[in-house]
């Protein structure tokens, strides 16, 4: 099955290559990038690499779906984050949705090019889980920048669930978003 690549104007959504095990581990060994994230900080190149071994693993088996974001121009490569879908379900068409970007890139319009990008070809049928319905984002209460970034795509805050995640020995209460394919807007 091939590996569905997604271009937009600024980006090439892309797989996760062996080559990107560098890039990889300086997104996730910074601090700043993982502290709403369910993953500690990276240590060890190795970390990196058993990551894209695992991304590759649940496309294979159709579990989920994770791409490397590409900045059009940039050299080496160009990864400045990733962003995919987490897991999801042919059965119930529907998905959760994870993204991040390394902190020079924040606030570019950059996460949310891509978001709009993999969320058109879910809702669009262009995916093998076949066309999605609905597309859910969890968010850490208090990830400001990301619950901005939801809203601005049309993602309805759908309320928070106390002590839905635990992760780095907390308890996290998670902020709930959802997208339904119908009130997804292209442009």
């Amino acid at each position: 099955m091939t590996f569905p690549e997604l271009d937009t104007h600024r980006l090439w959504l892309t797989e996760l290559q062996p080559d990107d095990e560098c890039s990889l581990f300086n997104l996730f060994s910074n601090p700043d990038v993982v502290e709403y994230y369910d993953l500690e900080v990276f240590h060890q190149p190795e970390q990196a690499s058993a990551l894209i071994d695992l991304f590759k693993t649940r496309y294979k088996e159709q579990l989920g779906i994770r791409w490397a974001i590409r900045l059009k121009g940039a050299g080496e490569g160009g990864l400045i984050g990733t962003c995919g879908f987490n897991s999801w379900s042919s059965k119930m068409r529907n998905a959760v949705i994870g993204y991040d970007l390394l902190p020079e890139f924040w606030g570019k319009g950059y996460a949310s090019e891509a978001v709009r990008a993999i969320s058109l070809a879910a809702f669009s049928g262009q995916l093998s889980c076949g066309p999605l319905h609905r597309i859910q984002a969890d968010t850490v209460v208090g990830n400001e920048a990301s619950e901005a970034l939801l809203r601005k795509l049309g993602f309805k805050d759908e309320g928070p669930r106390r002590g839905a995640g635990c992760w780095k020995n907390s308890f996290h209460d998670l902020r709930c978003f959802g997208l339904l394919s119908t009130e997804f807007r292209h442009g």
